[in-house]
């Protein structure tokens, strides 16, 4: 049986995006709480009845969140420009090798905005 786990993480962060047109809102320093799913697929074990153990989620993100918690995300390497469509794909390349079976990654700026990324660089 093949399944899709999916378990969600919320931080707090502050951002402006330098690279939109002047007067731009966005180019303003604001912040959001930021919400990211992450998703797992693969085949459930059949002796335990799941993909794998939740907590290897939480301890790969731990040290992500740690780093973006109350920060400036410009100030991270890799977010210089940091959209939501940057951070997925830099989520996806900090979990990718400690998280076999990654399948999508999303990312809420907003209750209402959100972008998810499957890897496609």
């Amino acid at each position: 049986m093949r399944a899709r786990l999916t378990k969600d993480f919320n931080f707090e962060a502050a951002h402006h995006l330098p690279s939109l047109p002047e007067g731009h809102k966005c180019i303003q320093m604001h912040g959001h709480s930021f919400k990211v799913e992450i998703s797992i697929e693969g085949e459930v074990d059949p002796k335990i009845g799941w993909i794998y153990d939740h907590k290897c989620i939480s301890d790969a993100m731990k040290p992500l969140l740690d780093q973006l918690d109350h920060a400036v995300l410009n100030d991270v390497e890799g977010l210089e420009s940091p959209t939501i469509e940057v951070m997925c794909a830099w989520f996806w390349r900090k979990l990718e090798a400690d998280l076999p079976g990654l399948a999508e990654i999303t990312i809420f700026e907003t209750p209402t905005a959100r972008c998810s990324f499957r890897g496609e660089f």
